[in-house]
């Protein structure tokens, strides 16, 4: 049998199986050992340069999830709020983030265009959104169900990231999100309207909203349930999306989307400008809104969205 000093090349090599998660250094190589040709088998994961990254994470199982917790239906204002505060504690962590949006169990997060965190390792960046998230979405789970403390199997979401080469695909990929949540909303407004205060089952209600247009829902909501689908919550017809606050802009005094786009490669910042942007970035308040994020009004205003370079701190009121 081989010697440890055989094996291990270098100097005061902890023994096999120890593991001390105090003596690596960050930057430093592994040690040195025969063992180091497994190495070989790991394969590139970085994603495309100058496009935008999107890591998309959902709910593992959540559908017996919210079942085994009794989630309220169609929505339940304390599940959503926590997705919320989660994702708002991702974006606060991780400035690379220039927005985020969720619906339901879901929750996507955009990285800028120019963004090098991780060297755009795939593995890396989709690992630590559904790590951050999770760890969060558990750790804040007893302030928003307060009585009901979780058990095994404890929730879990995976993720994955896609690259969007402009700015119009990625603004299309988040309006899809929020189409989405539109129509899945306004069905399970009137799919549970049918059945928690028509007094017919679930197989009943889905017979009776299968082939109806949004018009035609609308109608039974207001028709017999006297429930006039305007007036819900924003959360549930619009989702959530979670950014920095700066001061708004007036549209048409920035030409953010052109200069993007016409940029192939991201111009050097001084390490003073780059400095002094991290102080920017740290000092805004990351806030959780209910917007319509289709229009242009909400990206014309919030040009930093974009453009990756922070605006102006809102005076304290």
């Amino acid at each position: 049998m081989e010697s440890l000093q055989q094996l291990f090349l270098i100097k005061k090599q902890e023994p096999p199986g120890f593991c001390n998660l105090g003596t690596r250094v960050k930057g430093k190589k592994m040690a040195n050992s025969k063992f180091e040709y497994v190495k070989q088998f790991e394969q590139p994961d970085q994603l495309l340069p100058n496009t935008w990254i999107v890591v998309r994470i959902d709910g593992r199982g959540f559908t017996k999830f919210s079942t085994k917790y009794a989630f309220e239906k169609p929505n339940d204002k304390r599940a959503l709020d926590l997705m919320n505060a989660a994702a708002r504690a991702v974006v606060t962590e991780l400035p690379d983030i220039t927005i985020a949006y969720g619906i339901s169990d879901e929750y996507s997060f955009v990285f800028h265009k120019t963004s090098k965190l991780f060297e755009r390792r795939a593995s890396k960046l989709v690992t630590t959104i559904v790590s951050t998230f999770t760890a969060y979405y558990v750790h804040l789970w007893s302030k928003y169900f307060v009585d009901t403390p979780l058990s095994p199997p404890l929730p879990s979401f995976d993720g994955r990231a896609v690259c969007y080469p402009s700015v119009q695909n990625l603004r299309d990929y988040m309006s899809w999100r929020q189409v989405d949540c539109h129509i899945n909303n306004l069905y399970n407004t009137t799919f549970w309207a049918l059945i928690q205060l028509g007094g017919i089952d679930a197989t009943e209600a889905e017979k009776s909203l299968k082939g109806t247009y949004a018009a035609d829902k609308n109608e039974i909501l207001f028709s017999k349930f006297n429930i006039n689908y305007n007036n819900e919550p924003e959360i549930y017809k619009k989702g959530s999306v979670v950014f920095r606050d700066y001061e708004l802009v007036e549209p048409g005094t920035h030409d953010v989307v052109q200069e993007i786009e016409h940029t192939a490669e991201p111009a050097q910042q001084s390490k003073t400008q780059t400095e002094k942007d991290k102080r920017k970035w740290a000092k805004a308040r990351v806030l959780v809104e209910h917007l319509d994020i289709i229009k242009d009004d909400f990206w014309d205003r919030r040009p930093w969205l974009l453009s990756n370079k922070p605006g102006k701190i809102p005076k304290e009121p």
